[in-house]
């Protein structure tokens, strides 16, 4: 045979192919899904059916990157993922033409003044440069981009001294000084991997002026690598803080309490997300994690929903008093705003025994979380705009609002958002899902799945194998600087010359009709709303 004749041959092989392989699979499909029991769709409609699984399966995907628009999406819109990444990567927020948000729906707006302050009438502290990184792009066509990142000096936007926040002022023999007031939100080591930890903890450190929440997860060597100043989180499984039978330790948490990273710590009650304990398999309990929490290898942790160390408010009052004089540094709560009532029991002895912690984490329900349950998730506690100045409001109230410090979280990402919580009533802001897209998070939602496809939230080696650590530590100082910024060119626009001084006063919700009204009226509605529903239940 000559080469046509080969030629002639391997053409019609090919074309055989093409038409048997697809029918046999077709075939093969057919019968597979017909005899199969475990999904009806399958069985009255086989390999069609397949077509209504798969489209459901890349829904997501589909919606995230196409058919939403950039202002849609859940737990954040497109928008604002990008306003993250676009911070981060380039200290850009910069826009041309106009905003995208809906101003007709409702939501808070910031009161301008007529004559903002000028950039020399503020008071920051731009006196210490930041040595970061920025990308620039040099083009930028349909299928391609071509940047590079350099080298940049940027202003740290610190509060002036005499504006810092201070922990633990009036009870600690080491109060807290913070000259930034956005930091990162609790993350444990465990539910991130060290490498997402690392870039945190490194880019916290350079942008300075900041805080670490540790996570309830303990306190890693991974925290420390950036020598950032840390919040060591407790959680009701005390990791990193117990004896081997679980037992609260005074030896460990001495040991915390002398580190010198360790600024405080925060007692933690219950998350946005997750108003329950903790659940870890043990093929996660590796070696360094055990060490970390100070629990058994390969065991799985179930953790309790509360402190065994405490039951009511005066006992865990007396806690705090122990845990503040031993350690001499400022303790926190983290709670999520549920029941008023029992939050004013709370306030009311924090006046009448001057006891109580020197700050209060109030996160909101939109809170988020590496695993919950989705009931937990949806509708447990209140979200952050309508908790916190409840929070702040009572404490006002009750004389004792000088004694205690506010830390709001709740979805809190962006420069607005921040300004609108400190207007609200809080000292500070913590953030964690904007501080996890800032290392490089997609928003898969997959954190509970060890799968995380960005190498972030997943302690699986070949994933983190995508996450370099010396890149995205400067994308976290870039984000948390740009934040700093971000607050200042807001508080000049309502006439202030620092952040520290936003007021309620400051903001008005403007409602779906256009009507306008002012913070008070929230509490009020919140108040009467819990009044309403007691009388309900009597």
């Amino acid at each position: 045979m000559g080469l046509t004749d080969y030629l002639v041959i391997g053409l019609f092989i090919f074309i055989a192919l093409l038409i048997l392989v697809p029918v046999f699979l077709f075939i093969y499909l057919y019968f597979k899904d017909d005899h199969q029991q475990q999904h009806s769709i399958l069985r009255n409609f086989p390999v069609l059916g397949k077509v209504r699984y798969f489209t459901e399966h890349i829904g997501p995907e589909l919606r995230q990157y196409l058919f939403n628009g950039d202002n849609e999406g859940k737990p954040f819109s497109r928008k604002e993922y990008q306003d993250v990444v676009k911070a981060g990567k380039y200290k850009e927020r910069l826009i041309g033409f106009g905003s995208l948000k809906d101003f007709e729906a409702e939501g808070f707006y910031i009161r301008n003044t007529l004559f903002p302050k000028l950039t020399d009438e503020m008071k920051v502290d731009n006196a210490d440069k930041i040595k970061t990184r920025v990308y620039k792009i040099d083009g930028e066509g349909l299928f391609t981009r071509k940047e590079h990142n350099e080298e940049k000096l940027a202003d740290p936007y610190y509060l002036q001294d005499d504006d810092a926040v201070v922990l633990g002022e009036k009870n600690c023999r080491y109060p807290f000084r913070v000259k930034g007031q956005v930091g990162q939100s609790a993350m444990s080591y465990g539910a991130l991997g060290e490498k997402a930890i690392q870039a945190l903890s490194k880019g916290l450190g350079l942008a300075g002026g900041t805080w670490m929440n540790s996570g309830e997860g303990g306190l890693s060597d991974h925290h420390l690598a950036g020598n950032p100043d840390i919040i060591m989180q407790i959680g009701p499984d005390l990791f990193g803080v117990r004896k081997p039978n679980g037992e609260f330790s005074w030896e460990e948490f001495k040991k915390k309490s002398e580190m010198p990273q360790v600024k405080a710590f925060e007692i933690k009650l219950a998350q946005g997300a997750k108003t329950r304990g903790g659940h870890v398999e043990g093929e996660k309990v590796t070696e360094e994690i055990a060490k970390i929490r100070l629990v058994e290898v390969g065991k799985t942790i179930n953790s309790p929903n509360r402190f065994y160390e405490f039951s009511d408010v005066p006992s865990m009052f007396d806690w705090i008093e122990e845990l503040r004089s031993v350690g001499g540094k400022p303790v926190g709560i983290k709670i999520v705003v549920g029941d008023m009532d029992a939050l004013e029991n709370m306030i009311s002895y924090m006046k009448e025994s001057g006891k109580g912690p020197d700050f209060i984490t109030v996160d909101g329900g939109e809170g988020g979380t590496g695993a919950t349950y989705q009931e937990l998730a949806d509708t447990v506690g209140l979200p952050i705009n309508s908790a916190l100045p409840v929070v702040d409001e009572m404490l006002r109230q009750y004389g004792i609002r000088d004694r205690v410090k506010l830390i709001a979280s709740g979805k809190l990402i962006t420069p607005d958002k921040i300004a609108i919580a400190l207007a609200m009533g809080a000292d500070l802001v913590n953030i964690a899902r904007g501080m996890m897209i800032s290392v490089g998070c997609i928003m898969a939602q997959v954190c509970h799945t060890n799968t995380c496809p960005a190498g972030v939230a997943t302690t699986d080696q070949k994933l983190q194998d995508g996450l370099v650590v010396d890149e995205k530590m400067y994308r976290v100082a870039n984000y948390i600087i740009s934040l700093r910024e971000g607050l200042y060119n807001l508080a000049a626009a309502a006439g202030l010359d620092s952040p520290t001084q936003f007021e309620r006063k400051h903001i008005v919700h403007k409602d779906e009709l256009g009507r306008v009204s002012p913070v008070e009226d929230l509490i009020i509605a919140a108040r009467r709303a819990q009044s309403q529903k007691e009388r309900k239940i009597d």
